[in-house]
């Protein structure tokens, strides 16, 4: 599918994050809101993750308040790989480095836990990870002796996505995950399992995996249910985000 880079910049630049905020994670993007009109093409990596790296780059580089932006900078000890970082920064501001790791996730409430559609992903992990290892990255020893220019960097994370409820099971939502508050303006989407789905009164249009972000385009086809399609992810002409799931469901 041809990728509007433009409608997804500005989702991105301009959609509330996960969380609230506190400390390193952030509570709204870096970004300017009213982004320039790109030109250009996509032609990376097609994954979901990619494309959301490959936006945040465009729109630090877009912002004026920063400056050398580099990425993907790997950390290496005795020939191993320790990870990489998603970006470090300046901030011209203030003069110092930042530290950016970066994510765009979309999860489905089930027993008070918050699973990815695939079942192979849960927030409190992800955020556990993100928390916990990839931003300690920039903390390390390692690091301080291979980027001696970004020793007193800061450490941020920027988290956006959309969170599901099932509107057909009577659950209690969580207000946060590991101690840190959720955006109530993003628990914005919904799902159901297979057997379910007949009790949704509207159509529904399968969404290709850059409309997660931005939403259906004019040609999308139209869901009909079947058992074979695995997990599904669809919007109704109301804009209603919708997650369709096996009845087996979070055991795929």
């Amino acid at each position: 599918m041809t990728m509007d880079l433009n409608t997804l910049a500005h989702w991105v630049s301009t959609t509330p994050t996960l969380f609230q905020g506190e400390g390193v994670v952030a509570a709204r993007t870096p970004f300017l809101p009213n982004v320039p009109i790109l030109k250009e093409e996509y032609r990376g990596n097609p994954r979901l993750g990619f494309l959301y790296q490959h936006l945040c780059s465009l729109l630090f580089t877009l912002n004026p308040t920063y400056s050398a932006v580099s990425e993907e900078i790997q950390l290496n000890e005795a020939g191993s790989t320790l990870g990489s970082l998603d970006f470090v920064i300046k901030n011209k501001r203030s003069q110092r480095y930042e530290h950016w790791e970066v994510a765009v996730k979309f999860y489905l409430l089930h027993q008070g836990l918050w699973y990815g559609p695939n079942a192979q992903d849960r927030l409190d992990l992800k955020l556990e990870h993100m928390l916990n290892h990839q931003l300690t990255l920039s903390q390390s020893a390692q690091f301080s002796a291979a980027y001696p220019l970004w020793r007193d960097v800061s450490r941020h994370l920027l988290m956006q996505g959309r969170l599901y409820v099932n509107p057909f099971h009577d659950e209690p939502v969580p207000s946060e995950c590991l101690g840190y508050k959720l955006n109530p303006s993003q628990i914005a989407g919904f799902w159901c399992y297979q057997s379910q789905s007949h009790q949704i009164d509207e159509a529904l249009f399968l969404l290709e995996k850059p409309q997660w972000i931005s939403g259906k385009g004019k040609n999308c086809t139209r869901y009909t249910a079947n058992e074979e399609h695995g997990f599904v992810h669809c919007q109704s002409d109301s804009g209603k985000f919708w997650f369709i799931v096996p009845d087996s469901w979070p055991q795929l």
